[in-house]
C-alpha cells in the first residue's frame, strides 16, 4: 500500500512536469512572435529582485524610526533658536559670521564693524580712493540687518548664506563728499603745447581730461547703498573734458620767437632799492607756454614751480620776501603778448608781527617801521596802542601799503630829516641835491619808504590852528606832489611855496628847518624842478635817526658807505 501510494505520488509528479513541458512548447512560440519571451537567466534575475523586495518590509520600522527622529530634532533645533531669538548658523554679513548669534548682539557686532572696519574703495580706472561709509553718506540700519538674516531661517545650512546689510543714503551728505573729492579725480585737460627737441622746438598735442560726474556717481551710490556697503565698493563715474586747444601748430612760430633765447627775469625790491636777476634755458622757457582760445599763453602751473623755487631762495635772505604768484603771472603772459623775452617783477613782502620794547610807543613804532600809525592801528583792532607792555605782540601790515603803485626802479628821491637835505638820483646817479623843510615837532614828517602818489600844481590846506570865529583859513601851496596818508585822506608831500591865508610865505620864504605841518617843503624854482622831473611811482627815502637807511643810495647820503 505505501508502495502504491509512493507510485502513484511519482506518476504524478511525471505527469505534472509532461504538462508543463507542454505548457512551454506552447507559450514560448507566442512569447517569442510578441517580443515578451524571457529567457531563463531573466527568470532567476525576477526572483532574485522579488527577493530583495521582499526583504524590504523587514527593514520599514528601522527607516521610520530614523526618520521620525531626524524630524523630531529639527523641529527642536528649530524651535530653539526661533524661542532664543537666535539666528540660524551659517550666516553672514560685511564679511562676518552672525550665525547662531541673538538679534542684540548680531546688530551691535554689525554696526561695529560698520563704523570701524567697512571702508568703500571708490574705483575709477586703475585709480582707488578710499572712504568710510559715514563720509560717503551711508548709514547702517544694524537692527533690519540683523531681522533679516533671522528671516531666511535655515537657509545657510550646509552652505552659507550672505545676506545684503540695510543700508541708508544720505544723498546731501553724498554729494558733499563727492565734491570735495574732484580735487583729487579730475584730471585736468592738457592744452596744446611745446617742447625742445634736438634743439628743435616742437609742437604737442593737447589731451582731453576727466571730471568726475557727480550727478551719476550719486545716483548709483543711492540706488542700491546696500549693495555699496556689502561690496565695500562704489565706482566713480567720470566724463572727458576736452582742452581749449589741442592744435599747436597755428602759434608754432611765434613760439619759436620767444624761446630763440632764454627768458630773463628781473625782480625788483623798491625798499632796497635791489634787483635780482634769473634766467632760464629755452627748454624750460619752452615749457612754460601753451595754447588756449585766446591764442599763445602762459602754463601757469609749470611757471608756478618755477616762482616757488625763486621765493625759496628770497626767503633763504629774508623771511617776509616774496613774488606774487598772481602778480607774477601776468607780467608774463603780458610778455608773451608783446613777444620779450624779459619780464620785469616786484618783490613783495609779506607782514609781520613786531615786539614791543621799553618806551615804545604807537607814534614810536610807526617812526621806527616807517609804517604810519593809522595803518597800524587798522592791523590790530581792539588793540589800545596808548597802553603798550614790553613783549606785547602787534601786527604790522605788509610794507607794500607804503608803495601802492608800481615802482620805478631808475629813479629814487631820499630825504634827511636830520640833515633836512634832499637828493634825487636818476640810474644811481645823482640830478638835484638841496635843503628842505619838514614837519615842526608837533606835526613832523613820517620817515619810510613811500612814492610820489599825485601832482598838483596848486593844492591846498589847513589846519585847526587856522579856525576862528569866521571859519578855518587855508593855505597854498605850489607844485604839489603827494607821497603817502597821514590819515585817510589827508595826504602829505613836496611842494614849493607856502602862501599863508595872511599873505606871507611860510618860514618867509626859507628852507633848512623844520617849518610845516608835515609836508617837505623846498624852494619854489627846486620844487618845480621836482615836479616835473618825478612821476608817479618814483621811490621816496625819507630817512633819520629813527629810521636807518634802507638801500644803498640813503646809505650813501647818510655817509654810511
Amino acid at each position: 500500500m505505501e508502495t502504491d501510494e509512493t507510485t502513484f505520488r511519482h506518476k504524478g509528479e511525471a505527469r505534472k512536469r509532461h504538462l508543463m513541458r507542454q505548457g512551454k512548447q506552447m507559450v514560448t512560440p507566442h512569447l517569442r512572435e510578441t517580443g515578451e519571451y524571457t529567457p531563463s537567466h531573466s527568470k532567476r534575475k525576477t526572483r532574485h529582485i522579488s527577493a530583495r523586495w521582499l526583504s524590504i518590509p523587514n527593514q520599514l520600522p528601522v527607516v521610520k524610526v530614523i526618520g521620525v527622529i531626524g524630524a523630531v530634532l529639527t523641529i527642536w533645533f528649530a524651535a530653539t533658536h526661533l524661542l532664543a531669538g537666535h539666528i540660524f548658523p551659517n550666516v553672514w554679513a560685511l564679511g562676518t559670521s552672525i550665525g547662531n548669534m541673538p538679534i542684540e548682539e548680531a546688530q551691535a557686532k554689525l554696526l561695529e564693524i560698520w563704523e570701524n572696519q567697512v571702508q568703500i574703495q571708490l574705483v575709477n580706472g586703475d585709480r582707488v580712493w578710499t572712504a568710510s561709509p559715514t563720509e560717503l553718506g551711508l548709514h547702517l540700519d544694524a537692527k533690519a540687518t540683523a531681522e533679516q538674516a533671522r528671516s531666511i531661517g535655515m537657509a545657510g545650512i550646509p552652505l552659507g548664506y550672505t545676506i545684503e546689510p540695510v543700508v541708508n543714503a544720505n544723498a546731501a551728505e553724498a554729494q558733499a563728499y563727492l565734491m570735495s573729492l574732484t580735487t583729487q579725480v579730475d584730471i585736468a585737460p592738457v592744452n596744446a603745447s611745446f617742447e625742445l627737441r634736438d634743439d628743435q622746438l616742437i609742437g604737442v598735442p593737447g589731451q582731453a581730461g576727466r571730471a568726475l560726474d557727480i550727478d551719476r556717481t550719486l545716483a548709483n551710490l543711492t540706488k542700491s547703498p546696500g549693495d555699496v556697503g556689502s561690496r565695500q565698493r562704489l565706482e566713480l563715474v567720470t566724463s572727458s573734458v576736452p582742452s581749449e586747444a589741442a592744435d599747436p601748430t597755428p602759434y608754432l612760430e611765434a613760439a619759436r620767437q620767444l624761446t630763440n633765447q632764454p627768458f630773463a627775469f628781473t625782480g625788483y625790491d623798491p625798499f632796497r632799492d635791489e634787483s635780482i636777476t634769473w634766467t632760464t634755458t629755452r627748454a624750460v622757457s619752452a615749457s612754460w607756454l601753451e595754447v588756449r582760445r585766446s591764442g599763445l599763453n602762459l602754463r601757469e602751473a609749470t611757471f608756478s614751480r618755477f616762482i616757488e623755487a625763486q621765493n625759496a631762495t628770497l626767503h633763504a635772505a629774508e623771511a617776509d620776501r616774496y613774488l606774487d604768484p598772481i602778480e607774477t603771472a601776468k607780467a608774463m603772459n603780458q610778455a608773451i603778448v608783446d613777444q620779450r623775452n624779459a619780464v620785469a617783477l616786484r618783490i613783495r613782502y609779506h607782514p609781520t608781527t613786531y615786539t614791543v620794547a621799553a618806551g615804545d610807543t604807537g607814534y614810536r613804532i610807526a617812526r621806527k617801521t616807517g609804517i604810519p600809525f593809522y595803518l597800524i592801528q587798522e592791523a590790530n583792532p581792539g588793540f589800545d596802542l596808548s597802553v603798550l607792555s614790553p613783549g606785547d605782540s602787534l601786527k604790522l601790515p605788509s610794507r607794500d601799503v607804503t608803495v601802492p603803485l608800481p615802482p620805478l626802479n631808475n629813479k629814487r628821491i631820499v630825504v634827511n630829516l636830520d640833515t633836512q637835505n634832499l637828493i634825487a638820483y636818476e640810474n644811481g646817479q645823482q640830478v638835484f641835491s638841496w635843503p628842505i623843510s619838514s614837519g615842526i615837532e608837533q606835526a613832523p614828517t613820517s620817515p619810510g619808504v613811500f612814492q610820489i602818489l599825485s601832482h598838483e600844481p596848486v593844492a591846498y590846506g589847513s589846519s585847526y590852528t587856522l579856525c576862528g570865529d569866521t571859519g578855518c583859513g587855508q593855505w597854498q601851496m605850489q607844485w604839489f606832489m603827494g607821497i603817502y596818508e597821514v590819515t585817510p585822506g589827508l595826504v602829505n608831500g613836496f611842494h614849493g611855496a607856502v602862501l599863508l591865508p595872511n599873505g606871507a610865505y611860510l618860514g618867509g620864504g626859507n628852507v633848512g628847518s623844520p617849518y610845516t605841518l608835515g609836508c617837505i617843503m623846498s624852494q619854489n624854482d627846486n620844487a618845480q624842478k621836482l615836479y616835473e622831473w618825478a612821476d608817479e611811482g618814483t621811490i621816496v627815502e625819507i630817512i633819520s635817526s629813527e629810521f636807518p637807511p634802507q638801500s644803498d643810495l640813503a646809505r650813501l647820503q647818510a655817509g654810511q658807505l
